[in-house]
């Protein structure tokens, strides 16, 4: 069962620095961590569902963390219509180059682009972060934790699913299962839009630590185990992602240099990534030998 969304569409303020799409609530989005599922439900009903992978690292919306964000968020903006699927994305630019499912050794964004942003203060910082739902040549870890903080689906899903959801469709990511039964959102929306935060300006203390595991959610996927592929460098647009605020005429793609950004380099987050399974594993060894 769905509880009620408590946002606003229509708070757009001449000193805001990010212009806001209207909501659509005839289309929702709902993604169960647990059952790393994503159903389609338009007009109050069903209409498909679809198996996705959500972040190795847990669930939060914290700076440098790699995790999925949770809670009400919504389509922002959609990138790459009718590009070929396997299409590369740098940046949110097409490359040029063109994956098969299950390249070894990449692990780009491709096909599409879903780019979300967060309703609610415990995911206010997902537009910056870069969170989409996104393709991934990955294909082989769909269906447990395996990215980098997005949610990504195979090229042929995320294509289909590009084509139906609507900018604006609001979102749900839960830690529990799927709801039996589905509700429409209510015609009422009446709490205020959280506007996404600048990241932190201290560029030595973003620098001088590795990015933290956090805390796995609170009933963890019966099948989470995580192969060496899904250790590849993240994506690049994770390596960019704590912009500053910046005005609403700016496009998107021009958010300053790295060092302006104080963010983590891809090899922090690549170690980062391989020191939390590291850990994963001892930890599990531990338990086998008590």
């Amino acid at each position: 069962m769905f509880r009620t969304v408590a946002v606003i569409s229509s708070l757009i303020s001449a000193g805001s620095a990010f212009a806001i799409t209207p909501l659509d609530t005839s289309s929702q989005l709902v993604i169960s961590v647990r059952d790393q599922k994503l159903i389609l439900v338009q007009n109050g009903a069903k209409v498909t569902t679809y198996p996705v992978s959500t972040s190795m690292f847990g669930l939060g919306d914290s700076w440098g963390r790699m995790t999925t964000p949770i809670g009400y968020l919504a389509v922002e903006k959609k990138i790459g219509d009718n590009v070929p699927s396997g299409a590369v994305f740098h940046n949110r630019r097409l490359t040029g180059e063109i994956l098969q499912p299950d390249a070894p050794g990449r692990d780009p964004v491709v096909t599409r682009i879903i780019w979300l942003r967060g309703l609610e203060a415990q995911n206010a910082h997902a537009f910056q972060r870069g969170i989409y739902i996104h393709g991934t040549p990955q294909e082989k870890t769909i269906g447990r934790p395996a990215s980098y903080g997005c949610i990504r689906m195979k090229s042929s899903d995320v294509t289909e699913l590009y084509n139906r959801v609507p900018v604006g469709a609001v979102v749900q990511i839960i830690p529990d299962r799927l709801p039996k039964t589905v509700q429409a959102l209510p015609v009422q929306l009446t709490q205020t839009v959280v506007a996404p935060t600048a990241a932190p300006q201290t560029q030595t203390d973003n620098r001088s630590r590795q990015p933290k595991v956090a805390k796995a959610p609170r009933v963890q996927p019966t099948n989470s185990g995580i192969d060496v592929s899904a250790l590849a460098a993240p994506p690049q647009h994770l390596t960019q992602n704590q912009p500053q605020a910046q005005p609403v005429t700016r496009n998107e793609d021009q958010l300053g240099s790295k060092e302006d950004r104080g963010t983590l380099t891809a090899e922090e987050m690549r170690m980062g990534g391989a020191l939390a399974a590291q850990r994963k594993k001892a930890k599990l060894a531990l338990n086998k030998r008590f």
